[in-house]
Order: structure tokens, then sequence, then C-alpha cells
């Protein structure tokens, strides 16, 4: 199966493990979240809209990027394409 995980940005530390690729894996993270009173300024992401759908949802002054390595992977997979 698939997992989700949460890292800190900034430690690099894993906050976060949970079961699932979708929103709903992360709906524990968020109920703890909100009891820490973290101040999250940024999230990286891949570009699943049920992800950036969440974030917006529960972080919504955090600027959302997408994480590098999707970026580069879907960008090769269309170089590939147009090279077919």
């Amino acid at each position: 199966g698939y997992l989700t995980i949460v890292m800190d940005l900034d430690s690099g530390a894993v906050v976060e493990v949970a079961q699932g690729k979708d929103a709903q894996a992360l709906v524990p993270f968020w109920k703890r979240l909100k009891h820490s009173r973290a101040k999250i300024e940024a999230v990286a992401t891949d570009m699943g809209l049920a992800y950036i759908k969440a974030v917006r949802e529960n972080l919504p002054k955090a600027t959302l990027v997408f994480d590098h390595f999707h970026i580069i992977k879907l960008y090769n997979e269309k170089l590939a394409d147009l090279r077919r």
C-alpha cells in the first residue's frame, strides 16, 4: 500500500506517517496540528488535487509549493510523450 509522509521542511524530521495516499490519510494529523497551534508557513506536496485541497482547507495562509521530484517526473513524462 501507499504511505503519506509529513516532514518538517526546516529540520527534515518525519512528523507523521499515515496509511494511504488520499486526503483522508491526513485527518488525524490535521486534528493534532490544530491543537498544537504550530505556525506552518509553507507546505511542499505532490500535485495531487486531494492534497492541494486539504492544505488549502487546513492551512489557508500557508504557501503551497510542489516538490521538485514530482515536477521533474511530470516534465520527463511529457517530454517522452513528445518524442513518440
